[in-house]
């Protein structure tokens, strides 16, 4: 529970940042919405909020040097900043073998659940928020968001990791599914998370 809310801790000093620039937007957005005779309505809007800083925090947490994201967490405790020195950029390693990562120890079961849970929302709200969003769009979506974090996470001293593919594009792919079993159960729920015609 401890690791999870220091994560979360370091994904505020991405998701905070991006609501700012969220609100700043939001009259510019919603006047371009309104000149194509739509409108998106409160529960739209907050979602959409959401989601914007869920990337912004997955930003922080996974494009920047680990030491950067324990010093974002440090400074949430009360601590110093402490950057030791270290490289911002420097040349991380790679797992191409498949199911590497699989062990049965806690920490192994907690970083393959949690590359699976952290990859939910990218299948899930575009389903909920956008009309035409298929399941191969939430597979693409998935695959593309990954495989751009595993190549960035090589310059900053991180690992590229095929596992990590694999799973976050599972993840995708089962929040894709909660928004199909979202609409079976509540199939007029939707429609008030998108955009809809000016009333």
């Amino acid at each position: 529970m401890q690791r999870t809310l220091s994560y979360l801790f370091a994904m505020a000093w991405g998701a905070v940042p991006v609501l700012l620039v969220w609100l700043c937007f939001t009259p510019c957005r919603r006047k371009r919405l309104a000149a194509a005779g739509l409108s998106s309505g409160p529960a739209r809007e907050v979602t959409l909020a959401l989601f914007g800083m869920f990337c912004g925090g997955m930003a922080v947490i996974t494009l920047l040097p680990r030491w950067v994201v324990s010093s974002f967490i440090d400074v949430a405790n009360g601590y110093r900043w402490n950057a030791g020195g270290y490289p911002f950029f420097t040349w991380g390693s790679a797992n191409f073998q498949l199911f590497r990562t699989f062990r049965a120890d806690n920490w192994s079961v907690y970083n393959l659940l949690g590359n699976v849970v952290m990859f939910l929302p990218f299948g899930f709200f575009p389903a909920l928020l956008w009309r035409r969003y298929t399941w191969w769009k939430a597979l693409l979506t998935g695959f593309a968001v990954t495989a751009f974090i595993e190549c960035c996470q090589l310059c900053v001293g991180r690992a590229f990791d095929v596992d990590d593919l694999l799973l976050n594009t599972l993840g995708a792919m089962l929040g894709y599914g909660l928004w199909l079993l979202l609409q079976k159960l509540a199939p007029g729920l939707a429609k008030g998370f998108q955009a809809g015609p000016v009333s």
